[in-house]
C-alpha cells in the first residue's frame, strides 16, 4: 500500500457469512482503504460519481457497488443481494465525508443489518484527511494511516417492537459504537479527526 497503514482488530470479522462493515468517512480514499484492508472480499458502497473512466473500471472490477443521489434505493438492494449470498459489504453511515465523528447515521445500514441479518462491525479510519484539506485531497505517500475494527453488534427485531422503532433503536447503536470506537482510536494513536467539514460548510 502506498501510505503506511496500520490495521488493529481485523480478528473481530467474521470469518464468514454475511458481515457488514460500518466506517467514519473523511476523505476520498476511506472507501479504497476499506476494501484493501478487510480481512475478506468486500464490496463497498461508493458514490456513483467515482465510476468513471479508470477509476470506474477498477471500481466495478472490484465488485464495489455504486450509490446515487437519489437515496440509494437500488445500491441497497445490490448490497442486501450480496449479504444474503453470504458475503461482506462496507458502508459509511455519515453519508457524506466530512468530520468522522460519526454524530449521525443514516438508517442504510440497519435497513441492510436488520433485513440481512449481518453483524455489524464498526471501522474507525484516521488520518485520510487532515484538517483544511478537501475532501477530495489524496493523502501524500506514506502517510500514516490507521484502520481499527471494533466488535460486531447482532442486531435484532425485538418482539412486539414496531418495524420503525426497531430500526431507530438499532441505528443508534450502530452510530454510538462508531462514534466511541472513533474516539478511542483517536486518542490512542495520536490520529486526530478534522476539525473542519467542508461539504457542511460550502452550504451555508
Amino acid at each position: 500500500m502506498v501510505w503506511s497503514t496500520d490495521v488493529v482488530g481485523a480478528h473481530h470479522v467474521p470469518a464468514d457469512g454475511p458481515v457488514l462493515l460500518a466506517a467514519n468517512h473523511t476523505g476520498i480514499v476511506d472507501g479504497p482503504i476499506l476494501h484493501g484492508v478487510a480481512p475478506r472480499p468486500s464490496h463497498v458502497l461508493v458514490k456513483e460519481e467515482m465510476f468513471v473512466g479508470p477509476v470506474g473500471w477498477v471500481l466495478r472490477a472490484a465488485g464495489q457497488i455504486p450509490v446515487d443521489r437519489e437515496g440509494g434505493r437500488s445500491a441497497l438492494v445490490a448490497a442486501l443481494g450480496v449479504l444474503r449470498r453470504g458475503g461482506l459489504v462496507g458502508v459509511f453511515p455519515e453519508g457524506n465525508r466530512g468530520r468522522g465523528d460519526a454524530t449521525s447515521a443514516r438508517a442504510g445500514v440497519t435497513w441492510l443489518a436488520l433485513n440481512g441479518h449481518a453483524p455489524v462491525v464498526p471501522v474507525a479510519v484516521l488520518g485520510t484527511r487532515r484538517t483544511g484539506e478537501s475532501v477530495n485531497h489524496v493523502p501524500g505517500l506514506r502517510r500514516r494511516l490507521h484502520v481499527e475494527f471494533g466488535e460486531p453488534l447482532v442486531l435484532e427485531r425485538a418482539p412486539g417492537t414496531s418495524g420503525r422503532a426497531a430500526l431507530v433503536e438499532a441505528n443508534e447503536a450502530i452510530r454510538v459504537a462508531l462514534a466511541d470506537l472513533v474516539d478511542r482510536a483517536a486518542a490512542r494513536t495520536g490520529l486526530a479527526l478534522p476539525t473542519d467539514d467542508p461539504n457542511r460548510e460550502r452550504t451555508r
